[in-house]
């Protein structure tokens, strides 16, 4: 009797550890796990692609000479259009996109500052480093002088 009741207790042990673990195949894991990001791209794509649909549809289409003319504000443009900035402007712009874009960077760094450790602190002082030297050498080459 004593034996019976340990072969049984052997049995539902192993038939839940085998019910537990049932391997999914790879490609309805990742299904499953990549739902969300499937239908924001779905939803994401169809948007614009509606939006344009949707206003090719719907808009006039009204073909004239004012239609046809460079401006339809109704003037007549009057000399050249073609105007020269200065590539001051430009370079301005440059030096803002770059290290705007480089101090997004430093987000991540911050975030998880606790977690990386003191190595990470290191890379990101020379990074840092490496932007205050792009700074001065951007002032002291008058990029960031606007007049």
């Amino acid at each position: 009797m004593n034996r019976e009741r340990k072969v049984d207790t052997c049995r539902n042990k192993q038939a839940k550890l085998s019910s537990s673990i049932q391997m999914k195949s790879p490609s309805m894991f990742l299904l499953y796990e990549y739902d969300i990001f499937w239908a924001f791209l779905l939803i994401a794509s169809a948007i614009p692609i509606l939006a344009f649909l949707i206003s090719g549809v719907l808009a006039p289409i009204r073909k004239g000479p004012e239609k046809l003319s460079s401006y339809e504000s109704g003037i007549e443009p009057m000399g050249d259009a073609w105007l020269q900035f200065r590539i001051r402007y430009y370079m301005f712009a440059l030096v803002f996109v770059v290290f705007d874009v480089e101090t997004v960077f430093l987000y991540p760094w911050a975030m998880s500052f606790d977690v990386l450790g003191i190595s990470v602190f290191i890379e990101a002082f020379i990074f840092v480093l490496i932007l205050i030297v792009g700074s001065v050498y951007a002032w002291r080459k008058g990029a960031l002088e606007w007049s």
